[in-house]
This record gives C-alpha cells, structure tokens and sequence, in this order.
C-alpha cells in the first residue's frame, strides 16, 4: 500500500567505477603465497627490525596493496588480507581488550573501503561473505537477536562496533551504505532487523557505550537518541534499492518501535519527525487506509508535542495531519478522523493530569513539565488550525 502513496510534501519542521572478473595471476600467486606454500605476511622485510619496517609503511600508499594484488580472484585477495590483518589482535571481532578506544576496527574499516572502492555488488557480496565466515558473525547475531535484549551486552556491543566501523561508516556515498546496510539486515526476519537495527544505530550508555535497552520506552528521549536509528532509515528508503520497498522500510519502523517492548508515543513521534517527510506521512497514511485513525489521532497529538518541545514550527503538524486527511476516502471517514483528533488531544491531557496528581515529587516536576507542553502545544496547534481555515475568508 505505502509503495502506492504519493508523498510529495515539501514543508519541514524548522528549528532553531566498477571492476569485475579478474583473472588468477600464477606469478602474483607465488609472490603473495598460497595455501600449499605459505609465506611470512611481511615477506622479505621480515629481515629488517620491525622499527625500519614501521618507517617505510609510512611512505607507502593504501592503495598499494590493492595494485599488486590486482590480478588476483577476489577470494584469494580477501585471505591475503586476513593473513596480513590476523597478525594484530585489534583487527579482530574480539581482539581488542578496550574495543571502544580501539582504533583497529575503523582502521580496518578504512582499508577495506579502500580496497573494495569501485568493485561490483557481486564481488562486495563475496567480501561480506568471507567476513562473515572469518568472524561467525551471522551467528553471532542470532545469539543477540534471539537472546533477551542486554543478556548479552558485550556481544551487542562487539557486534555494534564491528558493524559501524568496519562496514558502515567510511563510505562517502549513500548508496555504499545503504548496499552494506542491506546485506548485515536483509537475511533475518522484519522482527529480527529491527532488533539488529537498534543493537547498531540505537541509544548507548556514555559510561561504557553499551546498548540502553529501556531509554524508549521508559521517558522521552532527545534527538542525539535518535538520530542514528533515523538516519539508517532515511538511507534504507531514500537511497532507491531494489531491496527495500516503502512498505518494507514502514514495516521495519513498526517492529522497531515495540523493541525492546512498545515505545511511548513520543518517541515514536519524535523518530518519524528526524526520519523526514515523506516517511513521517507514508507511516502515517498507512495508518489511515488500515482503518488505524484512533491510533493515527493519537499519533498526531504527540507530532504536535514535540514540535512544541523542540521549537519545530506548529504549522507542518497542522499541515501534515491536512494532508493525511486526504487519504480518507470519504467526507464521514474525515471528520470522523478529526473528531478523533480533537478527542485525544483531551484524552492525553487528562492521562497527564492524573499522573501529575498522583506521582511522587520527582516524577511530578517531570509530568508537570509534560502537561505544561502540551497544553501549550495544543493552543498552538488550534491556532494553525483557525489561520489555515480562516485566512481564506479574510481575502
């Protein structure tokens, strides 16, 4: 259905060169070693010190590498790599003891960019592959995944490392990332890649860069939470793939927001503002044709809360609800939609009341605050509503 949806809407919330099929060179074979006649990675500077060795790396390109072994097949290449890599633990999935100050792993990442910079998807296929095979990452993250969310925090973590460093982060181009993106998601079920999707670009702890499992759904959240998971949204529907349909891409963000249990609503809000326009109303409008408009209402009124909250001018929530309405297929489906609005405006005020009444001193100034937004956020909201339809009768 999302697929289907017209999304063009220009109003946002302001606020303050490809190689393939190479051939197996003998010679190049025979310098590099093989499997019947291994050689030291270093070959013949294995007789300079070490200190010498360090000093002429420095001269030399990254890309030097990636020239002399240009006639090999892509899979003798990549065990090249690792014979070289395997001799510095920081290159490993669990080499490092202090993997968060490490700098293997985005140097690793950096190398490999480099290496793979202009190679087709067949050929980056076979790279993720062997590095699958090389770190057992795939099973890795079936543990993560079918696991209780944290009972494997140090796992989530390596896997969170490994992921953003080595395949995520260095490219320059979205469509690179996006293709990365893909192959580490696309194997597992929707439920399983919205839980990798966190373990990756969720909220972490600044203590120990561990996954915070609760932040969601336990108090509002702020953008920094959010951004990363945003942004990996924003490139799985933007980018174009193949692999990634509209209703693909809303499916993943309603199986994300019940991860690790159902999110509070504005952080949902707050998550499809940061995703952008036409996923904010694809999400929503889906909401609307499955006769969700109860839940969509709702929606709306914490679309309006965070606007408020982050200073987002109020007239893209009106504005966005006005255009959700025409997806409606009938006048009566309308205004029972916007009667529902009106409805949970209230509804979420009185919710905040009673918790204001009845929390302790901390949560009191935390729910005081909240009510006060958003009876604020709902003046401010009615007021678009009377300029949109006002202004008209005024000219």
């Amino acid at each position: 259905m999302a697929s289907r949806i017209n999304t063009s809407f220009t109003l946002i919330p302001n606020q303050k060169y490809r190689r393939s099929n190479r051939r197996s060179n003998s010679y190049f074979s025979d310098t590099l070693g093989s499997e019947s006649q291994p050689l030291s990675t270093l070959g013949n500077f294995k007789a300079l010190p070490l200190e010498i060795f360090q000093i002429i790396l420095r001269y030399l390109s990254g890309l030097l590498f990636k020239r002399c072994t240009l006639l090999l097949p892509t899979r003798e290449r990549l065990k090249y790599i690792h014979r070289i890599l395997a001799e510095v633990s920081c290159f490993k999935f669990n080499g490092c003891a202090a993997p968060i100050q490490c700098l293997g792993l985005p140097c690793y990442g950096m190398f490999l960019q480099t290496l793979t910079a202009g190679w087709d998807e067949l050929e980056c296929h076979r790279v993720y592959n062997f590095l699958c095979e090389l770190t057992d990452l795939s099973r890795k993250m079936q543990t993560v995944v079918c696991s209780k969310p944290g009972s494997a925090r140090k796992l989530e973590l390596r896997i969170r490392l490994f992921c953003r460093s080595v395949l995520l982060d260095h490219w320059i181009h979205q469509s690179d990332s996006a293709f990365w993106l893909t192959r580490i998601l696309k194997p597992w079920p929707m439920v399983n890649q919205a839980r990798l999707l966190y373990i990756i670009f969720g909220p972490i702890s600044p203590q120990d860069g561990q996954v915070v499992w609760q932040k969601m759904i336990e108090e509002s959240t702020d953008e920094s939470s959010l951004k990363g998971l945003a942004d990996a949204i924003k490139l799985l529907y933007d980018t174009g793939t193949k692999e990634w349909t509209a209703d693909d891409v809303i499916s993943l963000i309603d199986e994300l927001s019940v991860v690790p249990r159902e999110w509070l609503l504005e952080n949902n809000a707050r998550l499809l503002i940061l995703s952008g326009n036409n996923i904010c109303f694809t999400f929503m409008a889906s909401k609307a044709v499955n006769g969700r408009a109860i839940e969509l209402a709702k929606l709306i009124v914490f679309l309006a809360l965070v606007c408020e909250k982050e200073l987002y001018c109020m007239d893209w929530a009106v504005k966005m609800m006005q255009k959700v309405c025409k997806v409606f297929s009938t006048p009566v489906e309308r205004n029972n939609f916007l009667q529902s609005v009106a409805n949970a405006f209230a509804c979420v005020i009185m919710e905040m009341l009673q918790s204001v009444m009845s929390g302790d001193r901390d949560e009191d100034d935390r729910s005081f605050l909240n009510l006060f937004h958003l009876v604020h956020a709902q003046a401010n909201f009615h007021k678009e509503v009377l300029y949109l339809t006002m202004n008209p009768l005024s000219t």
